[in-house]
């Protein structure tokens, strides 16, 4: 008979959670500690942050009494009399564990050498004033990786607010702007005309900046024809002709550093990036940054024809995008993706000035979420 009764209780408490049938279906588990963790009474109004320190308690909660009511769960906590309420709806979306739905996470579209011609070109102007523009430019920077801004202003500013649009500019130890052009004392091959092989930017830092803007304001010289690849789709054909390869390549740590007279950094990064979904996130590749691998030297022998495989497929004409980069255009993409390299060019023909800065892959992803509105706390 107690059987019976319980199994037609919506509601069961046990000492550290109880169940409760959702939906007309089976009855599901849910813990005290989390429960009384996420009442809506938990959490700023104004600032929507968590105000309920669940560490203060002098035990563990339990709920002295629970009930269905209005389609909500009606708690009454033991210890202090509280009172929580939780729409059956938000429980039933809690009640599988996984992680929270985030829109940012969106498919990406693998692309190849082709793709200048099809390359998404949005104006300064209109992402800085229309919001479906500027919606499009940031789904394009989540999708392809790659865009470019036409019509920048021909001034330190401009690029300081395109990056404010996505973000703040982020400092690097070499500054928080730089400019890309002849140097008389170099500390980088940017700063020289010599090619710059492909490559991301600043695997040396423990957390390469995500997104870059490199806006141009000066190209007349002969040469220097910009290099750009999409390492996602370099990193999926891997993946696809020799798994054993990709999987070495996403597994290790390797060495990076980057050495002058002011400065010494080190560190260790994976070549082919995943994200928590399994899919290629991006790649960290420089390999005139490459420390020496300091891993033993049997596992050198599988690793190192691996990291040269990936490291040709790269520079396959099929994957590499050549194209030149005009003054008052920036290409705004996705540093932890896209590999990209200069040309040679003959430094006395002309001029050329790039002028670039960061912003991190955190804020573009925010920037889409309130964009989609959906937040935790969207209406």
């Amino acid at each position: 008979m107690a059987t019976l009764a319980a199994a037609i209780q919506p509601i069961v408490l046990h000492d550290t959670g109880l169940e409760i049938a959702l939906e007309r279906g089976p009855r599901h588990y849910f813990n005290y500690h989390w429960l009384r963790d996420n009442c809506a009474t938990s959490f700023d109004p104004e600032t929507r942050e968590r105000v309920y320190d669940i560490f203060a308690e002098p035990g563990a909660p339990h709920a002295a009494s629970a009930e269905i009511a209005n389609n909500a769960l009606v708690i009454e906590w033991s210890h202090d009399g509280h009172s929580s309420t939780y729409p059956l709806a938000w429980l039933a979306a809690h009640a599988v564990p996984k992680p929270r739905h985030d829109p940012a996470i969106l498919p990406r579209k693998h692309w190849l050498g082709d793709h200048y011609a099809k390359m998404a070109r949005f104006t300064f102007d209109a992402v800085s004033t229309d919001r479906a523009t500027f919606k499009a430019w940031v789904h394009t920077l989540l999708t392809d990786g790659v865009t470019i801004l036409d019509g920048m202003p021909d001034s330190d500013q401009g690029l300081t607010d395109a990056a404010n649009l996505l973000g703040f500019p982020r400092p690097t130890f070499f500054g928080l702007y730089f400019d890309v052009k002849i140097h008389a004392d170099p500390d980088n091959l940017a700063y020289t005309a010599k090619a710059l092989e492909l490559h991301t930017d600043v695997p040396a830092e423990d957390m390469p900046p995500g997104v870059q803007f490199l806006h141009c304001r000066r190209n007349s010289v002969e040469g220097g024809e910009s290099l750009f690849v999409d390492g996602a789709a370099a990193a999926a054909e891997l993946r696809r002709t020799h798994p054993a390869d990709f999987r070495l390549l996403c597994d290790t740590l390797v060495p990076f550093y980057n050495e002058h007279d002011a400065y010494d950094m080190r560190a260790r990064q994976r070549v082919i990036e995943l994200d928590d979904q399994g899919d290629i996130a991006g790649v960290t590749m420089s390999q005139h940054m490459a420390d020496v691998f300091d891993h033993d030297q049997r596992f050198l022998d599988a690793y190192y024809p691996a990291f040269c495989r990936f490291g040709r497929l790269l520079q396959d004409p099929r994957f590499v995008m050549r194209f030149r980069l005009n003054a008052g255009e920036c290409i705004v993409f996705d540093n932890h993706r896209i590999v990209h390299a200069r040309a040679a060019f003959v430094a006395d023909s002309g001029e050329r000035h790039m002028r670039g800065t960061y912003t991190d892959r955190g804020e573009l992803r925010s920037r889409w979420r309130k964009l989609a509105g959906k937040g935790r706390f969207s209406a």
